[in-house]
Order: structure tokens, then sequence, then C-alpha cells
């Protein structure tokens, strides 16, 4: 493990995950609402995906490049 900073708030924390302890719960939803909208729409744009989901663009591509489904979004 280490000393990493959270992709979501910015504090620091010890684990091998990219979000905080407290973060986790929030980024779970937030994949959920991604990966339930990206499933259902053929091709659509990250800033689509952000404004029909309400996840932030930032995490909408965190996601992508999780995901490697960069390839159908434009």
């Amino acid at each position: 493990m280490e000393f990493k900073k959270c992709v979501r708030c910015g504090s620091f924390f010890v684990t091998d995950g990219d979000v905080c302890q407290n973060c986790i719960p929030k980024d779970r939803l937030d994949r959920f609402k991604f990966d339930d909208y990206v499933g259902s729409t053929l091709d659509s744009s990250a800033d689509s995906i952000s404004i029909n989901t309400g996840v932030s663009l930032k995490n909408v591509n965190r996601y992508l490049s999780q995901s490697g489904n960069s390839s159908n979004i434009f």
C-alpha cells in the first residue's frame, strides 16, 4: 500500500484504491449511474453522460479510462 491522494476529495489516505474511505459510497453510486447510462445508450459524449447522470465530468473521464469504454464515446 502507498500514501495516495483521493481523486474525489483530495484528502490523503493509505490504501490500494483511488478514493478514500469517506468517498467510496458516493463513488460507487456515481459508478452505478455511469454504468447504467452507458449500458443503455449506444453513443454519447462525456459531456452528455455527465449532464444526464449528474456525475462530474472528471469522474466520467476517470470511469471511461478504467472501463475501456472510451472507444464508443465521442
